[in-house]
């Protein structure tokens, strides 16, 4: 009785079309995975070179500097997804470690501030996919990206990178700049904290006016 169920040709037929939608939407699931692996790793390259491209600020300490890679971590986050984003952070700074000037402490400082940064913005864009939905999640970023660099820096930051440069030379490098400084706290608060809220504010209003022509092509729906 089995047999001539499954002999019966409407439903060999109904079997085969199965197979076949089955078959196609994993070849389509597989293709759009390797696509996300493959940009994800071309905005990660990106951000290794922007990284790279670090600028002095006369009003900060020489070794804080200004770079836009979270530029393409933020892309990543709203083309490709917030965990996409989070692997660009973690790719740039893994690239950049055999660079390194701070021993890594730099490096580790960044993927903290920079996935913070990435990741509440790429889950809110997620939620609300309109322009209004990527700004609010890149502002709700850049403020959660200067708290945490606060707390990481006071807490985890610094004190490794005392093993590299004593906390009286730190806080003299940001003495010399504003000789009011008093202890760590007061320097991150006075210099690092608006500095880091202002360099994501700039990523997120450079992204904000590029994302939307450059989604296509990096989702794979150019013409």
């Amino acid at each position: 009785m089995r047999g001539a169920f499954f002999d019966s040709p409407r439903v060999s037929v109904f079997l085969q079309k199965g197979l076949c939608i089955m078959a196609t939407k994993t070849v389509q699931r597989s293709h759009v995975n390797t696509r996300k692996i493959a940009m994800t790793a071309i905005l990660a390259a990106a951000a290794s070179v922007l990284m790279f491209i670090s600028f002095k600020l006369p009003f900060m300490p020489s070794f804080i500097s200004l770079d836009f890679s979270e530029l393409p971590a933020l892309l990543a986050s709203f083309t490709l997804g917030p965990m996409s984003g989070v692997a660009v952070c973690f790719v740039k700074n893994l690239i950049n470690l055999t660079q390194s000037m701070t021993g890594g402490v730099g490096e580790l400082s960044n993927f903290i501030i920079g996935s913070a940064f990435v990741l509440p913005a790429g889950l809110i864009y997620r939620r609300h996919r309109t322009i209004g939905g990527a700004a609010v999640g890149s502002l709700l970023g850049a403020v959660l990206m200067a708290v945490l660099g606060l707390l990481s820096n006071y807490f985890i930051v610094y004190p490794i990178y005392t093993n590299i440069m004593s906390m009286d030379a730190i806080l003299g490098m940001y003495r010399a700049i504003n000789p009011a400084i008093e202890n760590l706290w007061q320097a991150l608060v006075v210099f690092n904290l608006p500095f880091t809220f202002c360099k994501g504010l700039i990523s997120a209003v450079v992204t904000l006016l590029i994302y939307r022509k450059l989604e296509p092509v990096i989702n794979g729906r150019a013409i």
